[in-house]
């Protein structure tokens, strides 16, 4: 080892190989320079260690926030990286009466642009539609182009076409975080629940109806439809429509008593995801929007007029022959050719009956009676789309005579369901409704009828189902009582096309208690071997009636019994009146203190 001494430092300097820990000095240093290293090691692991605890407290307290809190510590507001764009995410979910979801809101983004930080255009086009197949190359061009701040490109892009846009690492292209509804029964509650904008915000149906609520409330919203029920009776109306030819179907599921919707379909239906894309004839709700002559479901109003006037059930009417009234003939379709008692101008449909019976009550009864049921405004009911009721602006008495039996006047659907609940469930006329409620408010709810006419009415609407049209709707054990319907289609000239009807059943069980209502309407069927080409109610929608109740019952609790005695003198005096001669009966009128027939 050499010394020197440099100014006033003494250097040790020791040759290669020599051993440096020879040098006292030497080793000072060493041991110096090792104690610095450990030490700046240690902080730098003490750092290390900071920062990972504050990263686990961070996700730590995120974790509560979110499993316990509830995200109460977050804003609402979610950024999203590369981009200035914010939006509120979330919409609350509409669930069915037993809480299965019918819609829900998912998280997703939306791919925009900044077009003036597009360096080329063309490029950037021919690289985004290899990203996502599907996106036309000249639209997107032409909007990389055009020099905008905020321009979409698509929405709604899934994780994975996320990751592809964003290895692409084109400047100027940004990601927004966005909502997308999502509806996990596709088309089957499509005319209820509706759809939303690609915005996110009600277009159709309940999301339009309560955009405003599903936008702020937390909690689901509630229907009173049961997606058991609803499935089923979609799939009883789509057979009907290919076995009979339809154009169009609608049916209702109604609670007798509180008038809830446990169903509504109107066919054909469309996807709400794909809302902008469905023809107006799928997006047509004909079971709330669509107003249609109902033929002679409206008897059960006009039976119902006349023993709340009081009418006796043993009075008689002449249907003989077709009757004029201001200068019209009225016929019946199956004509029974002989006086009829009240009840079977009911149970034969009569047309010449009914026209009688409205008549001797007169324009302004039956006008104020309808009234009282409904069916001359729109029905109070949660959806936008509602049709108007169309019926004479000026009532005369031809008026009166084919209202009786649902000709001259239009309703809707849920019109006849609801109508007919407080004819059958002892006179009482609830709202419909298809939001879950916990008791009926009093507003919603008023008497229509007294209950003895509704047990008259129950009677002889059983009577239609074991006597009379409405036979093919008959379930064994569930004691269906119904009217038919059937009514020729307005023609474009003016007048009926005799060739073009609507037929439609009405229905409610168990007859001796009713619980459910069950209407059902088919647009243009046609006859078939199996109806032997007739077209009327009782051969197309009666059966889908039946066919729905059978399906449906047990769903709704509703199990098969021994039919109960109801009101037993009604079937006795239709009996003896089939079996009494027209001879007979004539003389008989005064005796049974019936009405005379109306010439």
């Amino acid at each position: 080892m050499i010394v020197w001494n440099q100014g006033s430092r003494k250097i040790d300097f020791a040759y290669p190989g020599e051993d440096i820990q020879s040098s006292p000095k030497a080793r000072v240093t060493l041991v110096g320079e090792t104690q610095r290293a450990v030490e700046i090691g240690r902080a730098r692991v003490m750092v290390t260690a900071g920062i990972f605890t504050f990263a686990f407290l961070s996700i730590s307290v995120r974790l509560v926030d979110l499993m316990v809190l509830n995200g109460a510590l977050d804003t609402g507001t979610r950024y999203t990286a590369n981009t200035s764009q914010t939006t509120d995410i979330f919409r609350a979910d509409i669930v069915d009466r037993n809480g299965r979801t019918v819609a829900t809101t998912l998280p997703t983004v939306n791919l925009y642009a900044e077009a003036t930080k597009i360096i080329d255009a063309d490029l950037a086009a021919n690289a985004l539609i290899t990203a996502l197949p599907g996106l036309n190359f000249e639209v997107i061009k032409r909007r990389l182009e055009s020099n905008q701040k905020f321009v979409y490109l698509r929405r709604h892009l899934t994780p994975t076409q996320q990751l592809r846009v964003n290895t692409l690492g084109i400047p100027g292209l940004h990601f927004q975080e966005s909502e997308r509804r999502i509806y996990p029964y596709g088309s089957l509650f499509s005319h209820v629940v509706g759809a939303t904008d690609p915005d996110n915000r009600g277009k159709t149906g309940l999301e339009l109806s309560f955009d405003g609520t599903l936008s702020r409330k937390l909690s689901p919203l509630e229907l009173t439809l049961d997606s058991g029920v609803q499935n089923a009776v979609r799939d009883t109306l789509a057979v009907a429509m290919g076995r009979f030819g339809a154009v169009g179907a609608a049916g209702i599921v109604m609670d007798a008593t509180t008038g809830e919707v446990v169903s509504l379909v109107s066919l054909p239906d469309f996807d709400p995801r794909d809302n902008g894309r469905a023809d107006g004839d799928a997006q047509f709700n004909r079971a709330t929007l669509g107003v249609y002559e109902m033929g002679s479901t409206f008897k059960i109003f006009t039976a119902a007029m006349a023993l709340e006037m009081g009418v006796r059930m043993d009075s008689v009417y002449d249907a003989r022959a077709p009757i004029t009234v201001s200068g019209h003939t009225i016929n019946d379709y199956h004509a029974e050719k002989r006086w009829l008692t009240f009840p079977e101008v009911l149970i034969h449909s009569s047309n010449i009956g009914a026209a009688q019976l409205a008549l001797n009550a007169g324009m302004s009864a039956q006008r104020s009676f309808l009234d009282k049921l409904g069916l001359l405004s729109p029905v109070d009911i949660e959806l936008p789309e509602v049709g108007r009721p169309i019926y004479p602006k000026i009532w005369r008495d031809i008026h009166t005579t084919t209202i009786s039996y649902g000709h001259g006047i239009a309703v809707t659907p849920v019109h006849v369901a609801s109508a007919v609940s407080a004819m059958v469930n002892g006179g009482t006329l609830n709202r419909p409704t298809l939001i879950k409620r916990s008791r009926i408010p009093d507003e919603d709810s008023r008497r229509v009828i007294s209950e003895a006419t509704s047990k008259q009415l129950r009677s002889m609407m059983r009577l239609v189902v074991t006597e009379g049209s409405g036979k093919k709707a008959e379930v064994s054990g569930y004691v269906v009582g119904g009217k038919t319907g059937t009514a020729e289609k307005v023609a474009r000239a003016g007048g009926y096309n005799k060739n073009s009807r609507r037929t439609s059943f009405v229905a409610a069980f168990p007859m001796h208690a009713p619980r459910y209502v069950v209407f059902v309407l088919l647009d243009e069927p046609q006859g078939t071997k199996e109806t032997f080409n007739y077209t009327g109610a009782g051969w197309n929608a009666a059966p889908t009636v039946g066919r729905i109740i059978a399906e449906i019952a047990p769903m709704l609790g509703v199990y098969p019994t021994k039919e109960q005695p109801m009101a037993p003198e009604i079937g006795n005096l239709v009996e003896a009146s089939a079996r009494i001669s027209e001879m007979a009966l004539a003389p008989a009128l005064a005796g049974f203190g019936g009405d005379r027939a109306v010439e």
